[in-house]
């Protein structure tokens, strides 16, 4: 008989199912080249070549992906599935070996019929009455085989039949499926099914044995264990090496825990091993042997060796700020020197909006290290910092083991902002907590509650930030290291903007540089006229509201490149919030200008006094503090000690109410600092001798009319440097501090030191 030959027959790849010939199949066809293949078959002769894709993953397929070697089919049923795929029942009938694919949108395949070869006869009759004695033994046990399906095996008397019915029934891998159905040898296909159907008698017996082991091992109480126990059984027979605990021990020992952390996840593993899955605190130690492991123990990221690159990174990013840079500076040269250091703990306190929180950025960037934030601003409980106990359902470590989980390095820059905003309350006083942490001498054994296993952070740079340092209680301050960064002058701010601000809101508006320029001019209008703040903050906000309103204009479509000016700020952002203070420097009688420090940066502030008629009854407005309230009492008592000196009537404060007030009232003040100007301002009042306008002042004040030394100076004097007060006066003592101000801020204010009050006198009211 001729060799059939199959020219143009549509093909279809099927994943993880080998067809063959005289058996009945039923598969499902989803995908366009599948349904274009069963939809060719239907309109010809209903024939189809299918064949294995080894690949089953793979869903756009070339011919490279689908067996040479497959089954010819012929269709009997076509059903339609909701799923827009169709349901074939097919039965197959020959066996072919493909010469070529072709592709039309689909596969077609030109074949030639397998056609199996006999070899000595007596041999294949043996091998065919073995195979039929052991799958006998399968039938007999095996619930698996339908009665017509076991009835066809029986009556089959062809050996090449025989195998193409056992091997589709039976449970065997694809690759040896294909194999069989490749061979073209029927004693050497015989000779395959006998060893496939022996290891399937094989696997059945284990079954059995492994059914009855578990029977045995278990009773009425431990039923809901029965499919946790008849895996254990399966481990055990073959000698299986993936067990979860076996894997959980080798990935612990991979991982190079310090010994005492390795033999305490140990125990946890062989803890786990005695319990069922389904228990609670199986999942619980299971948890917490993923924190153990996904925690870094021993990796880390190697330092800058170059200082020149670190110190070309932190100018890079950052105008200024030459302390910080300094310090980093500083620590790079000892590690280079030294091979290792203890990390110091820097806090960079300053007003909002002078870049604390990005120099810790660039700092991690000029380490090459790892950079993790943590915002401590309105955190109350301890377990924020130490972690929960692991009794608790759904504890997890603290957020300082979180975020080095999250560097996945033992060594980041490890910034903990706004520690001045942390507080308390009945679950616990964190601060307290990051006293460990943050202490060189202890954190290299931190234990959080949840670990329960010590961890080193000895390695981790740790730098905090926070706005003033009178809410850190001392002991944690005392464990840091303070670098102070003031606000900014406004020739620093112009740099600034141009620098960094302009070039960065260009770019997150979709602008480019050809789209818009800003001018020198209107960069100090918007300084002057638009912001009055330490930082650059507002400064920004601004820029991007001005990059925004140009960006509606080119977006219409408008190519001409934008010119920003002074003037033309009006008609963009309205007009100015804030005008020159000079024209407001007035002589007045019974007012005088302060300089104060705040959280936000250094202020002007005017004391008013106003002296009535009355009974010498003395009231304060402005919501004071007590100190404030403090150094008024001591200023008016040096004031009525030392009248005779300033022409004042003793009677004169028996007879007059004097009435002090702070203008914002709805802001609370505090500090000794206004004691002179409060002593000016009342001096002023009860002699009718106005003050300067042009002076402003800070420094407590002394019963004895000694001027007392104040903090802060750097910032009070970049306040009377913004507002345009052209003489400070300020303590003796406090002479050493004017090197922290700018020089250009220096040569545009006149300072005065003083050591007693009759020096502020002279110098602050006119005609004394």
């Amino acid at each position: 008989m001729a060799v059939k030959y199959f020219n143009g027959i549509p093909v279809v790849a099927l994943r993880g199912r080998v067809v063959f010939p005289d058996t009945t199949i039923t598969f499902d066809a989803g995908r366009l080249i599948s349904l274009a293949a069963v939809k060719s078959a239907a309109e010809n002769n209903m024939q189809l070549l299918v064949c294995a894709q080894p690949e089953p993953e793979k869903d756009e397929i070339t011919a490279e992906d689908i067996c040479r070697v497959g089954t010819v089919v012929k269709i009997k049923q076509i059903t339609r599935l909701p799923s827009d795929s169709v349901r074939i029942l097919a039965e197959g009938l020959c066996r072919v070996r493909v010469r070529s694919f072709t592709f039309d949108g689909c596969f077609f395949a030109e074949a030639d019929e397998l056609r199996s070869t006999h070899g000595d006869l007596t041999l294949e009759e043996a091998y065919f009455r073995t195979a039929k004695d052991i799958m006998r033994d399968i039938t007999s046990t095996e619930n698996r085989f339908t009665k017509d399906a076991i009835a066809r095996l029986d009556r089959c008397s062809d050996p090449d039949e025989y195998v193409n019915l056992a091997a589709g029934a039976l449970p065997l891998r694809d690759e040896v499926k294909q194999r069989m159905l490749e061979c073209d040898n029927v004693t050497e296909r015989l000779r395959m099914l006998e060893k496939c159907l022996n290891d399937e008698l094989e696997i059945m017996r284990l079954g059995r044995k492994i059914s009855a082991a578990v029977r045995q091992s278990i009773d009425k109480n431990q039923r809901d264990y029965y499919l946790r126990e008849q895996l254990k059984a399966i481990h055990a027979e073959l000698g299986d090496d993936e067990d979860e605990r076996i894997a959980l021990t080798d990935r612990i020992k991979a991982k190079k825990m310090p010994a005492e952390i390795e033999e305490k996840a140990l125990k946890e593993v062989a803890k786990m091993d005695k319990m069922s899955s389904s228990s609670p605190e199986y999942t619980v130690i299971r948890n917490y042997l993923d924190w153990l492991l996904a925690l870094p123990w021993t990796e880390q990221t190697e330092d800058t060796a170059d200082l020149k690159d670190a110190v070309k990174i932190l100018n890079e990013d950052h105008y200024g700020l030459e302390k910080i840079k300094e310090r980093i500076t500083e620590y790079l040269a000892v590690l280079k020197l030294t091979g290792s250091l203890n990390a110091p703990i820097l806090c960079f306190v300053g007003p909002p909006g002078v870049g604390k929180t990005s120099i810790a950025a660039s700092v991690a960037r000029a380490l090459g290290r790892k950079f993790v934030r943590m915002s401590l601003g309105g955190v109350k409980d301890e377990a924020e910092i130490r972690g929960h106990r692991r009794t608790y359902i759904g504890s997890m470590p603290g957020r300082i083991i979180y975020g080095i989980k999250n560097a996945g390095t033992i060594n980041p820059v490890f910034l903990l902002d706004e520690i001045d905003k942390l507080s308390s309350d009945m679950r616990g006083d964190p601060a307290s907590a990051l006293l460990e942490v943050l202490d060189p001498a202890q954190n290299n054994t931190f234990r959080d509650r949840y670990l329960e296993v010590p961890y080193d952070l000895s390695k981790v740079l740790f730098i905090t930030t926070a706005n003033s340092v009178e809410t850190i209680p001392s002991p944690l301050l005392d464990r840091m290291e303070l670098i102070e960064i003031g606000g900014y002058t406004e020739e620093e701010k112009l740099q600034i903007a141009k620098r960094y601000l302009v070039p960065k809101r260009l770019n997150a508006n979709g602008l480019k540089e050809g789209d818009v320029a800003f001018t020198d001019g209107a960069l100090r209008a918007l300084i002057e006229g638009y912001t009055r703040e330490a930082g650059v903050r507002s400064l920004e906000r601004n820029i991007d509201a001005v990059c925004r309103k140009t960006a509606v204009k080119v977006a219409e479509g408008e190519k001409a490149r934008r010119k920003i000016t002074a003037e033309g700020l009006h008609a963009l952002l309205g007009p100015a919030r804030y005008r020159s203070d000079e024209a407001e420097h007035r002589d007045e009688v019974g007012a005088a200008t302060g300089l104060a420090w705040t959280a936000v940066g250094g202020t002007t502030l005017t004391i008013e006094v106003s002296a009535m008629h009355g009974k010498g009854e003395i009231q304060l407005t402005g919501k004071l503090g007590d100190v404030m309230k403090e150094s008024a009492r001591a200023a008016i008592s040096y004031i009525r000690s030392n009248s005779g000196e300033y022409g004042i009537a003793d009677e004169a404060f028996e007879n007059t109410d004097i009435h002090i007030h702070v203008p914002e009232g709805a802001t609370p003040k505090d500090g000794p600092s206004a004691g002179i100007t409060m002593a000016t301002a009342i001096l002023s009042a009860f002699t009718g001798k106005p003050v300067r306008g042009d002076v402003a002042m800070t420094g407590e004040i002394t019963l004895l009319g000694n001027v007392l030394p104040i903090g802060g100076l750097k910032e009070k004097a970049l306040a009377a440097y913004r507002t345009g007060v052209k003489n400070v006066i300020i303590p003796k003592d406090n002479v050493k501090d004017l090197e922290e101000i700018p020089k250009d801020v220096r040569s545009k204010i006149n300072f005065i030191p003083v050591s007693a009050a009759d020096a502020v006198f002279r110098n602050a009211i006119i005609g004394l």
